[in-house]
């Protein structure tokens, strides 16, 4: 009785797998994942290089006191636009009137002593003639004379001087700008050696000057550049390379720049060679001191491919990708990349124009999958339409 219990037991387990056997036979295979792909094309690739710059006026110019003095009066708005030739400060001025007057008594001294000396010799000089003087004394006549029209001089020089000194009371915007703010507060002794307080300073800033480095490798990648195309530009008149400035907010500054010089050596502590642009400011947006992208076209690759980032899959220094080939199957294919350009990156080996690459649904596939693409546009990332 035992023994026909566990045969019985024995076949309805028999039974219970055999059906789930058939249940899972017949069973539908998952349709196959849906994927979103792009076509590879070919296409002149520019290569655009940058670097972070700091802006500066065309002519930065610190004001400074010439002459010590107490600060009296600030005749200017801070942060307006000041023509050359506008007061900005005056200093205390009395103490240089007074020295004006001292020199100026001195001169007429002096311009006295000669006409003493010139009358004293228009007298001796006839007597000599008929020796009713010495020859001494007609020498030290004409001596007297010499010696006064040297002090007149002397004392006018002086007194050129002492105006100078005063006129350096008042203070004058050297040329058209934008004035900061004042460092200096009326009451303030100024002037005083050997580091007179900076007052301000006046900015012109029509034509803005951006300052950068660049390493060795990147000055020979543009340097080339500039030597494959200079001829070609030279028949046209232009700037042999145009540079763009990109604003800490990411917006493309709308007017170009070009290289004013590059300096003559490189840094042999950083490797770096320190490069002057200039761009034209004319709606002043553009003020000292700040900090901006520049951007330059370096090379051109013809016939370059370039795919999204995001297709890419990275792992110790190998880079793959998914490609979809005619019979909607799943290869995975290593590629050699280039430098990224915008969001996208350039493939210089592994992969044709035409093939199609997945762009989302990397987590659904595997090498050797079917699946169901769909072309899709990404759009172009050219940075030079940044």
């Amino acid at each position: 009785m035992r023994l026909q219990t566990v045969c019985l037991y024995v076949c309805a387990l028999l039974f219970l797998v055999s059906c789930g056997d058939t249940q899972t036979a017949q069973a539908p295979a998952p349709p196959p994942p849906d994927v979103s792909v792009v076509e590879t094309k070919a296409q002149n690739v520019p290569i655009y290089l940058e670097f972070v710059g700091q802006t500066h006026g065309l002519k930065d110019i610190a004001i400074r006191a010439r002459v010590e003095g107490f600060l009296e009066g600030i005749h200017f708005q801070e942060g307006s636009e000041v023509k050359k030739g506008d007061l900005l400060y005056t200093l205390e001025s009395q103490p240089f009137e007074e020295k004006v007057a001292a020199r100026m008594s001195a001169v007429a001294e002096a311009e006295t002593m000669l006409a003493k000396a010139k009358g004293d010799l228009a007298r001796i000089r006839p007597l000599a003639k008929i020796n009713a003087v010495s020859q001494s004394d007609l020498d030290e006549a004409v001596a007297a004379y010499e010696a006064g029209k040297s002090s007149v001089e002397a004392a006018k020089a002086t007194l050129r001087a002492a105006k100078i000194e005063l006129g350096y009371t008042k203070i004058y915007s050297p040329i058209d700008g934008i004035i900061g703010k004042t460092k200096a507060k009326v009451g303030d002794f100024v002037g005083r050696d050997p580091n007179p307080v900076i007052l301000n300073t006046v900015s012109q800033v029509d034509t803005i000057l951006v300052t950068f480095f660049i390493t060795e490798s990147q000055y020979l990648e543009v340097a080339r550049h500039l030597a494959g195309s200079a001829q070609k530009d030279e028949q046209n008149q232009k700037s042999p390379v145009e540079l763009k400035l990109i604003l800490i907010d990411g917006s493309v500054y709308p007017h170009p720049g070009k290289i004013d010089f590059v300096n003559r050596e490189v840094d042999t502590t950083t490797g770096a060679m320190l490069v002057q642009a200039s761009f034209p400011n004319p709606d002043k947006l553009l003020r000292p001191g700040q900090f901006a992208r520049v951007r330059i076209k370096g090379r051109e690759i013809e016939g370059g491919i370039l795919i999204p980032q995001r297709c890419v899959m990275e792992l110790q220094g190998l880079y793959n990708v998914y490609v979809v080939d005619a019979d909607n199957t799943v290869q995975t294919r290593e590629i050699t990349v280039g430098p990224k350009v915008g969001s996208e990156w350039l493939v210089t080996e592994g992969l044709e124009p035409g093939e199609k690459v997945i762009y989302e649904g990397l987590q659904k596939v595997r090498d050797g999958a079917a699946v169901n693409p769909t072309v899709v546009d990404v759009g172009s990332t050219d940075q030079g339409k940044k």
